[in-house]
């Protein structure tokens, strides 16, 4: 992707455990549906990120929050010519839970209850946090971050309902994730699964699409890009990952990787490595991101 323009990485700090980071620049990338285990919190810098999510498609500018809750399913792209840059944290559910017990009167399983929040200063804080984890302040990273998602719970916070498996297609979409989670690196074809489910391949379709938010076909390939990263990050190659989940090589988990992370999963694999020693010295400050291009491996 060198000349391109698109830089992005992808990493984590060891004194936010269980916390994604992300800084990124894109102008033609597209992300395809998929969900994140974690929350999303996006701060757009520049330009204009559209995703869809809940129903619509979503526009977030400059000194706005791209805000989705966990398995919830959404895309992405450009919505100007000159793409969109920004910087995101990904929160565990857990942890925004401890913050909502103890900050707000969030009751429940906490969630935002809106996909873009326009807070200028919400955002300047994600980038603060990105900033503090770069340069290896543990103490400002981690009190930033549990500010800035009080913050936005206060503003745009809610418990998030209850998923209750009632239909009968709602528990059929449920049997035939289960065969899919058991079977990924080797499941069935539609038409059988659908038989061994006792129902038809297009009702199955349906009542998969209706609770998951996606074709079975679509939420394979998430689950299996979301077990890859879990391996990557065990420390398995990504050729082993890739014939671990069901990709027939490693080109293939690196095409679906790239278009749901957003970075190859070789350069995802060594920020991992890369995760910082709390006892080593600084590292270098938040701008040396800029330099780095998207790997092609």
């Amino acid at each position: 992707m060198a000349g391109s323009g698109e830089r992005a990485r992808h990493w984590q700090y060891a004194e936010l455990p269980g916390v994604d980071l992300l800084r990124a620049r894109y102008i033609r990338k597209t992300f395809v549906r998929h969900t994140h285990e974690h929350f999303v919190i996006a701060a757009i810098t520049d330009g204009v990120e559209v995703f869809h999510c809940d129903g619509a498609d979503r526009y977030a500018g400059p000194g706005s929050l791209a805000l989705v809750n966990p398995d919830t399913t959404h895309t992405g792209r450009a919505g100007v010519p000159e793409g969109w840059r920004y910087g995101a944290v990904y929160p565990p559910p857990e942890l925004v839970a401890e913050i909502a017990a103890e900050t707000t009167t969030v009751r429940g399983t906490p969630g935002f209850t809106a996909p873009v929040l326009d807070d200028p200063y919400a955002a300047g804080l994600v980038h603060e946090v990105l900033r503090a984890a770069d340069e290896g302040n543990a103490l400002a990273a981690d009190t930033l971050l549990r500010v800035a998602v009080t913050r936005l719970l206060r503003l745009n916070g809610g418990p998030l309902p209850q998923r209750v498996v009632r239909t009968a297609g709602a528990r059929t979409a449920a049997r035939a994730r289960a065969v899919l989670e058991e079977r990924m690196a080797d499941p069935p074809p539609l038409e059988r699964l659908a038989a061994d489910l006792g129902t038809s391949p297009f009702a199955l379709l349906r009542a998969f699409r209706d609770a998951y938010g996606m074709p079975p076909h679509a939420w394979l390939t998430d689950a299996r890009v979301r077990r890859a990263r879990r391996l990557l990050d065990a420390g398995a190659s990504p050729a082993e990952a890739a014939l671990s989940v069901g990709f027939t090589d490693q080109p293939h988990l690196n095409r679906h990787f790239t278009r749901i992370v957003g970075v190859p999963p070789g350069a995802y694999q060594r920020e991992r490595k890369n995760v910082q020693d709390p006892y080593a010295p600084p590292a270098l400050p938040s701008r040396v991101w800029q330099n780095r291009q998207l790997s092609q491996t």
